[in-house]
């Protein structure tokens, strides 16, 4: 069975930058996202509201779902602060983040890897006091838009940090989408010898148009089965430069059933979900199967 965090409404919304989606439409397409089957789902995130104004409402977000019985609804937080308002919100999981490059890094949350290694000692501390899991991304992990090629090995070193914390769940970035089949293998191999496939989730943008490529890859190459996804392909990074969404769930969806695997969401459910909240964008998505949600 894939396994599948579906991150759209916090990874994908953080990054709409003309349009402020009220917090009424985020429930709604969170519940649509469950309904649909998809049995996690990144709620949004516990960080300073200046610096994400998207993700101001997520407290609210919370509060108002309606949550399906078996769905996991999880948070991101930078911080102890951010980890008490995911705690009073009642997140599922809780979610970390680094870079495997330092420029990005400091770009991103001005700071070192080691500084923020640091910081998220004290938040490892608390989501196991309250009996949480905890994964951690890892963005930068084959590109960098500032330092260009990463050396997998350096990314695998920072992976192992992050397990030595306390870190339960491993998601690799492919945060301007520029890997390659290749790529997905040169850090597979090396990662795999020292963690789990179950416990590596890979999370691939869709600048270049590789990301079903490269999860294909993983699925039939080495056994990865999980994956990050954002319904409708929402989603980019303001710290990355031309970096376009993640790769849409329902398509990566329908490549990986068609591969032959065990998926567990419909993938034109979750691109009706998606589309749905075109209204709110003032655009319309640009996944594959968008179109015939809209049919």
């Amino acid at each position: 069975m894939i396994r599948l965090v579906e991150v759209g409404p916090r990874d994908g919304l953080q990054n709409e930058k003309s349009v402020v989606v009220p917090a009424a439409a985020k429930i709604a397409l969170i519940e649509a996202l469950a309904g649909a089957g998809l049995n996690e789902i990144e709620a949004g995130a516990f960080v300073h509201p200046g610096k994400v104004p998207q993700m101001a409402d997520s407290d609210a977000v919370f509060a108002g779902l309606k949550r399906k019985p078996g769905v996991v609804y999880s948070a991101l937080v930078p911080n102890e602060a951010g980890l008490e308002r995911a705690l009073k919100a009642k997140a599922d999981k809780i979610a970390v983040f680094t870079a495997a490059s330092e420029t990005f890094n400091r770009k991103n949350i001005n700071a070192s890897i080691e500084e923020s290694l640091a910081r998220f000692r004290p938040v490892v501390a608390g989501a196991a006091a309250a009996g949480l899991p905890l994964r951690g991304y890892v963005s930068t992990a084959f590109w960098c838009p500032y330092e260009g090629k990463i050396d997998p090995l350096q990314a695998v070193e920072v992976c192992m940090r992050l397990r030595d914390l306390g870190v339960n769940e491993l998601s690799v970035g492919d945060t301007i989408g520029k890997a390659s089949p290749d790529d997905v293998r040169r850090l597979l191999a090396p990662l795999l010898k020292r963690v789990k496939p179950g416990d590596v989730f890979l999370h691939f943008h869709d600048t270049y148009g590789m990301a079903v490529a490269n999860a294909l890859a993983a699925y039939t190459e080495f056994g990865i089965t999980g994956f990050d996804a954002s319904a409708g392909g929402l989603g980019g990074c303001p710290y990355a430069p031309g970096a376009s969404g993640n790769v849409a769930t329902e398509d990566l969806l329908y490549a990986l059933q068609a591969s032959g695997a065990e998926v567990p969401a419909d993938p034109l459910a979750v691109a009706r979900a998606a589309v749905a909240l075109e209204k709110h964008l003032g655009r319309t998505l640009a996944s594959r199967l968008s179109g015939l949600a809209r049919a």
